[in-house]
């Protein structure tokens, strides 16, 4: 899988890094011009790496200027699979030998082995505020930020996921990730979307009101039922 080009790579991996952009955005970030990033944007289109939109697939709606609102783009699964994909063909393939083996309960217990280190990653800084969460999460590739949504709660968004095809196949992985999560924060996390049902960004709610000591609920809203979320 190829980029069409070197420029169309870089900003590819801005969109990955940035999330849903506009190419004026894109121009600013790469210290291009905004008609020297349409070339690329186009080619990654035509090629079905990045789709275009009239507004990005999360967060709050953007104001309107006057004129022809500008078009927001994101990867798709084949622009983010270019990005990154020989990590997820090994771990898709080690979780596979892992079920046929041993059963779905060792995958599960892999599953939450892994969200713990990332989660012992986070408490190891001393604090743990979802902006931290987000830290941690873009070091370990997924491309995380923060969007306050009132005082009521945030919105957490990874618009990367290294192990997308893995996470597909064994949702337990998004699961148990989710559940560390609540678990850190002490707060109640709700999905939205994720990049393994077919979404174009992972969201996730959490809520600003203390979950309590022993209830870190969490939960999924149902394939097919996501929505998007706004200010």
């Amino acid at each position: 899988m190829k980029f069409p080009g070197e420029a169309a790579e870089r900003v590819a991996r801005a969109l990955l890094r940035l999330g849903p952009s506009t190419a004026s955005e894109l121009a600013d970030d790469l210290g291009m011009t905004t008609a020297g990033v349409r070339r690329p944007l186009a080619a990654l289109v035509e090629e079905g790496m990045v789709s275009a939109h009239e507004r990005a697939p999360y967060g709050p709606v953007r104001k309107r200027g006057r004129g022809r609102p500008s078009s927001v783009y994101s990867l798709t699964d084949l622009g983010r699979g270019a990005c990154d994909s020989a990590y997820d063909d090994l771990a898709l393939s080690a979780l596979r030998y892992l079920a046929d083996e041993y059963g779905d309960d060792a995958v599960a217990r892999f599953a939450e082995r892994r969200a713990r280190a990332l989660a012992e990653a986070i408490e190891a800084t001393g604090s743990a505020t979802v902006a931290d969460v987000a830290e941690a999460l873009t070091r370990a590739g997924y491309a995380a930020e923060v969007d306050p949504l009132g005082d009521v709660a945030v919105q957490l968004c990874q618009h990367n996921c290294p192990v997308v095809d893995a996470a597909r196949e064994f949702p337990v992985l998004c699961e148990a990730e989710t559940q560390e999560i609540s678990r850190v924060l002490d707060r109640h996390v709700t999905r939205l979307a994720t990049l393994a049902h077919g979404d174009e960004v992972c969201t996730a709610v959490v809520s600003a009101a203390p979950a309590g000591i022993q209830d870190h609920t969490t939960s999924t809203i149902p394939a097919g039922e996501e929505g998007r979320v706004s200010a």
